[in-house]
């Protein structure tokens, strides 16, 4: 699909916002196989792939009428939301408390890696990451604390325009957890692939969640 035709290109009557929550485009942790943590301590560019990505969802998103941007201040999120920004000639609005969250000594590393470091400690996270902090790092719920608040002056300050956040794995996992009222106990079981979509209707004190890790802009047919 080339580009997103319909309501969506339009912005919404006030008093509601639409928001466009979009995880960057992949970079070589991502691409690595297994992957490895990244968080916040490794802050490096989008590879080729990423880049195509992020090529794919500016022409998706072409037809949109934006009223801001707002991005995570790290290079992924920056390069991947770069385009957009410049074709519409807005400002990437950063926002320092949706950085990706800090994962302290497991950065650079796989899961397997990690459980064969770490088994007792892993075993925990991966029951409770909402309660057991990545070792010298975030836990989910420290991640809420930081991430949520930002969000919701993002989420009021809009209505009647369509925003774009540029954000992270985790951090769009807390954040659709929390709108859901899922447990974030299980908020890893939220998928968020890169550079996929969530459309995002808030009205007063409500948020719908339209649409979720949404990637038609990545097919190929």
């Amino acid at each position: 699909m080339n580009s997103l035709n319909g309501p969506f290109d339009r912005p919404p009557s006030a008093p509601v916002s639409r928001v466009f929550l979009i995880r960057h485009g992949a970079t070589e942790a991502n691409e690595c196989r297994p992957f490895v943590l990244q968080g916040c301590e490794i802050d490096g560019p989008l590879t080729t792939g990423g880049r195509q990505q992020a090529a794919a969802l500016t022409r998706f998103l072409a037809n949109v009428e934006l009223g801001a941007i707002y991005a995570s201040p790290m290079q992924r999120a920056m390069e991947t939301v770069a385009e957009i920004a410049q074709s519409r000639s807005l400002k990437i609005q950063s926002v320092p408390e949706l950085r990706e969250c800090h994962v302290g000594e497991w950065a650079g590393l796989s899961w397997n890696e990690i459980h064969q470091r770490d088994h007792e400690l892993c075993e925990q996270f991966l029951a409770d990451p909402a309660q057991v902090k990545h070792p010298g790092g975030e836990s989910y719920l420290d991640l809420q604390a930081r991430v949520v608040p930002a969000f919701n002056v993002i989420l009021n300050r809009h209505p009647g325009l369509n925003v774009l956040v540029m954000a992270h794995n985790m951090v769009n996992r807390v954040l659709l957890a929390s709108l859901f009222g899922i447990d974030l106990r299980l908020a890893r079981r939220i998928r968020q692939q890169n550079c996929c979509i969530n459309v995002l209707h808030h009205n007063g004190d409500e948020t719908e969640v339209v649409t979720m890790n949404s990637a038609w802009h990545l097919s190929e047919d």
